[in-house]
């Protein structure tokens, strides 16, 4: 029996992370999902959030992911995310601010559309915060 799943977590900017891990966490469109080795096979989306991947003696690595699709075998899971940072490369100012903005705009607005995409804008960025606070309590 496996004890490790080879991950991989993509984005349009290159690969981010590639290498064995004993579970990954990823914020699916309905919820957390925890991925083990011999998962089931699996599609589905993801939403703004956290991707955490654990390895055997090391700290666990945390990663931000704007979206995307994760698709899982039983011994490769692949993160496609539509935008990917590190965790600890993430900026809280800038996060702060794009949330401020973002709930301006959902105020302000009357347009479905602009509506629409300010939403989108304070989900990625309330994400990045709640990953930012994650990686704060770990330290």
């Amino acid at each position: 029996m496996a004890s490790t799943i080879h991950v991989d977590i993509v984005s349009a900017e290159g690969q981010i992370f590639s290498g064995e891990a004993n579970m990954v966490f990823v914020p699916g469109s309905q919820g957390e999902l925890g991925i083990a080795p011999r998962h089931a096979p699996l599609l589905t989306s993801l939403k703004a959030g956290e991707v955490r991947v654990q390895v055997d003696g090391q700290d666990e690595q945390s990663f931000y992911v704007g979206g995307g699709s994760l698709e899982v075998q039983p011994r490769v899971v692949t993160v496609l995310a539509d935008t990917a940072a590190r965790a600890h490369d993430l900026d809280e100012a800038a996060a702060q601010a794009v949330k401020t903005r973002a709930e301006d705009a959902v105020r302000e607005h009357t347009d479905k559309m602009d509506i629409a995409k300010a939403q989108v804008e304070l989900a990625q960025a309330v994400a990045q915060l709640r990953a930012i606070e994650r990686l704060r309590k770990k330290r």
